[in-house]
């Protein structure tokens, strides 16, 4: 593809200046090189649905990794923004779903939104990918470890600017991998890390190594060592068991369309109040807004059955809006058990704080935009940063509701006071906006990842799915099939103890990763003054 760039006191390897390359070579050259970010774009997206195939990921960032190593710092950037949103529309397409086909907005309007969301996106991989072509110092461990300092950094940046929105992290891809064992010590932003470090690894040898098998042979050498030693490595069990409850799921499997429809309203409430009503697990959890009205909406004595029924030896944890038209609503989880009858209003709540942008709130200046789709609740108030947990028997429940997972930073929060921190995550969801989709696994594997990072299990309790109980090792215990109306009966062990990643996460956040990015970086400045 891109050649690479002529160095001061370098010669080519034929001893003779090569000749100027035309414009039209240099556009074809352009053009490929496009054309093969694209793909390794659109393909290193696949594992973070199918982790089966998560050398997939490794492969395409050792292809990317060359491409870049090649370039100047202008086309550096290029490939990487074209990399980037390839990567962004191949993990995230299925949004068009949810604003064509439900929310209403035009076929190409959704699609051209989905596009620019990923390009936009894609300019921190942009930027990050120029400082690499300008810093690199043709050292080969030097340059993998700054390509993945610049690599995560981007992610880093995806991940929280403007509320962040890092679905598709490479670490995800790796949930069945031997990086997996790496999660609960640098979380899936580290996977990443060690992930761009490996692919890089792969082929930047071949720029330093006067031979280019050797320089390939001693890239794949020390990649398979690290990868081998990882999955021979037992996990270290930094948390003990706490507990076990007895549990029921329920999936209620409504299509997005008929969710808030007049027509179909009488039979989802019946079918959620008799599911709880039935449960007999000892903790009894129902999807997000299962009970999709506001109180004032509900029917007379719907919800007095179900806080008296949950006063005895069960609790139940149900999505639902609370407040009202006028004062205000919040996208919540209500619990109720025999030890809230005394709490305001009689039931535990968590509030959402992590809301999606135009589908919860509307980002400043694109009201224009989400008043053109047709999605009901559509302005939510958030809810409590550090909230507390919800106890029963011994257990603190953590509910998080939808796409809050995707944020392992603030659910690590919740770990500052041991004494309170979660024993177990419950994820309350309705994916049903997105259809018969990828996001469906997307957002399984995200789950297990948040496992693996804080040794804790996260049960699920989704409209569509995946409905599934995840133990502390990210492994799936029981499941639901998606896109069936049941409820799932299972047990589940909570764990107590700290992770090293819960630890560190949960007092500085995500800045010890930027520390380590940037250290990085200012490495190469004493090599760069030298030479």
């Amino acid at each position: 593809m891109v050649r690479d760039r002529e160095t001061p006191g370098r010669s080519s390897t034929s001893g003779r200046r090569k000749p100027p390359r035309s414009s039209a070579s240099d556009g074809l050259l352009l053009g490929l090189d496009i054309l093969f970010a694209v793909l390794l774009g659109a393909a290193h997206a696949l594992p973070t649905a199918y982790p089966v195939v998560w050398w997939l990921q490794l492969l395409c960032v050792a292809g990317f990794a060359w491409q870049v190593s090649r370039a100047s710092p202008g086309r550096a950037a290029l490939v990487a923004w074209v990399f980037s949103t390839a990567w962004g529309v191949s993990g995230t397409w299925w949004l068009y779903v949810s604003m064509h086909q439900y929310g209403g907005l035009p076929a190409w309007m959704s699609g051209a939104a989905v596009l620019a969301l990923n390009a936009f996106l894609g300019l921190y991989l942009a930027i990050t990918m120029a400082v690499f072509a300008r810093l690199r110092r043709h050292r080969a461990l030097l340059d993998a470890l700054l390509f993945a300092a610049c690599w995560m950094l981007a992610e880093l940046a995806r991940g929280v600017i403007f509320t962040g929105f890092p679905w598709a992290a490479s670490g995800y891809a790796h949930i069945d991998s031997p990086l997996a064992n790496l999660a609960p010590w640098i979380g899936v932003y580290g996977v990443g890390f060690v992930c761009a470090a490996l692919g890089a690894g792969l082929v930047l040898g071949m720029h330093v190594i006067g031979r280019r098998s050797a320089g390939a042979m001693l890239g794949l050498g020390v990649s398979a060592t690290v990868l081998i030693a990882l999955a021979l490595i037992k996990p270290v069990p930094f948390t003990r068991p706490s507990g076990t409850l007895t549990l029921t799921l329920l999936q209620s499997n409504v299509p997005q369309d008929q969710k808030f429809a007049e027509a179909t309203l009488p039979q989802t409430l019946d079918w959620a109040q008799r599911q709880l009503l039935a449960a007999k697990g000892q903790l009894v959890i129902g999807p997000e807004t299962v009970v999709p009205l506001l109180p004032e909406q509900l029917p007379a004595n719907y919800w007095k059955p179900l806080a008296l029924h949950f006063q005895g030896e069960q609790a139940a944890l149900i999505g639902r809006p609370l407040g009202s038209f006028e004062a205000g609503y919040t996208n919540s989880v209500v619990g109720v058990s025999r030890d809230t009858v005394k709490w305001p209003g009689g039931y535990y709540r968590y509030d959402k704080h992590h809301l999606v942008p135009f589908g919860e709130f509307i980002p400043t200046g694109f009201r224009w935009f989400t008043e053109m789709m047709n999605i009901p609740l559509g302005d939510f108030s958030r809810g409590l940063r550090v909230p507390p947990s919800f106890a029963f028997k011994g257990e603190r429940i953590a509910p998080n509701i939808c796409y809050e997972d995707l944020f392992g930073e603030e659910l690590a929060a919740r770990f500052i006071e041991m004494n309170e921190a979660p024993t177990i995550f419950a994820n309350i969801s309705n994916i049903a906006w997105f259809g018969d989709t990828i996001a469906v696994n997307q957002h399984q594997i995200i789950s297990r990842m948040r496992s693996l990072e804080f040794q804790r299990p996260m049960v699920r309790a989704t409209n569509t799915g995946a409905t599934v109980v995840i133990d502390h090792h990210g492994v799936v215990t029981h499941s639901l099939p998606p896109f069936t109306q049941g409820v799932l009966d299972a047990q589940v062990e909570g764990r107590q103890g700290l992770t090293p990643y819960a630890w560190w996460a949960s007092r500085y956040g995500l800045w010890p990763l930027v520390a380590v990015a940037l250290v990085l970086m200012l490495m190469t400045l004493p090599l760069r003054r030298k030479e």
